[in-house]
């Protein structure tokens, strides 16, 4: 039988622009690289109109962003997905390239153990987490997780910066700096990847911000040595992503809610925490709190004019909230597709979503003629 309703629901309920307040919005440009749109990336202008595209030969691994010079630094799927484990083929990068406006790439760097976040750096330099298998005497050592259709093998997080030759200058391993005990796996989550650091940042006084998806919780880590100087604990997040380092100090993230503590049902937060003392100065949640729900991905950018850009990941949606947490304005990505194989049988149906979302001035992209 055939019918004449939209069986995808997300896209059922509207999309494209659905609200703004110009006169408290920051306005702006919004880079939106859809995990299924086939490597279509847009710029969309506060109208939700969209002002360029640029088509890339794989779809995004995770996100783009424009770089200082107008470049695109892009975060693509590389074409080889290696046998990690089930979810592998659904969040792996490792084909970063720089792209001009006119879809030249002009640098392009290949890491296919490579998964979730990047950040290109003021210098340079490319700041991103890879995935290694553990020490078979650590792995034994993961606390937490369930095993159900796992293998014994955990994989555990490398952290690696390279400069623009594709040199490795700074390699951070996990196993060698967190003690298992003290990080473990939350109990719904298998086995495979330990901690599974999902975000990435660079604070004003150089420390590596790390944000740990299996186990929640972010830390803060000194180059020179290694250590851990900041850990911000499961107590005050829930299963995280995305810690931005704020000029004030603070670091702003996305706190997804997965199994929040105290809680009967999920939602999302985005928070802004002081490090030093690990207490939220500020926060955003929905009323009723599960109307704002992301179970994976999502992001936050503080704007230009003091409002807060989210990305509620999982369902498309963007957003923009003032300090007091009042919706200026709203819009549902639009394209939808199935992610393809493998990734389509970890994740089956029309997707929309987006790992992270980044806003701009108008005066940050000189070459954009409208």
């Amino acid at each position: 039988m055939s019918t004449s309703v939209d069986q995808v629901t997300q896209r059922r309920r509207g999309t494209g622009l659905i609200a703004h307040d110009p006169a408290r919005a920051a306005g702006g440009f919004t880079v939106v690289a859809p995990l299924t749109a086939d490597g279509n990336v847009y710029l969309i202008d506060s109208a939700g109109t969209v002002v360029h595209r640029w088509k890339l030969p794989v779809r995004p691994g995770r996100a783009a962003v424009l770089l200082p010079n107008g470049n695109l630094g892009y975060n693509g799927s590389h074409r080889t997905s290696l046998d990690f484990y089930p979810a592998w083929s659904m969040w792996h990068g490792g084909d970063f390239q720089e792209v001009t406006p006119h879809g030249e790439v002009v640098w392009r760097y290949e890491d296919p153990a490579h998964h979730h976040d990047a950040r290109w750096l003021p210098d340079g330099h490319l700041l991103y987490a890879a995935a290694e298998p553990l020490p078979v005497a650590i792995a034994k050592r993961v606390v937490g997780g369930t095993s159900a259709g796992v293998s014994e093998s955990i994989f555990g997080d490398v952290i690696r910066e390279v400069d623009r030759n594709g040199r490795l200058v700074w390699e951070w391993r996990v196993w060698e700096h967190l003690d298992p005990a003290g990080f473990p796996i939350q109990v719904d989550f298998p086995r495979f990847h330990w901690p599974l650091i999902n975000g990435l940042d660079v604070t004003r006084e150089g420390l590596v911000l790390m944000s740990l998806r299996t186990t929640s919780g972010l830390i803060a880590v000194e180059r020179t040595s290694g250590r851990v100087v900041h850990h911000i604990p499961p107590e005050v997040v829930s299963h995280q992503h995305a810690p931005v380092a704020l000029p004030n100090g603070r670091i702003l993230l996305f706190d997804n809610g997965n199994f929040r503590r105290g809680r009967a049902y999920a939602h999302s937060r985005v928070i802004e925490v002081d490090p030093a003392t690990g207490s939220v100065v500020w926060s955003y949640a929905d009323t009723p709190a599960h109307a704002f729900y992301s179970p994976y991905m999502g992001s936050a950018q503080r704007l230009w004019n003091g409002n807060t850009h989210i990305t509620e990941s999982a369902s498309g949606r963007l957003f923009e909230v003032t300090p007091a947490g009042e919706v200026v304005w709203e819009y549902i990505v639009p394209w939808f597709a199935e992610f393809p194989a493998p990734a389509d049988a970890y994740s089956p149906g029309q997707h929309n979503s987006v790992f992270q979302t980044s806003r701009y001035r108008r005066e940050e992209i000189s070459w954009l003629q409208i």
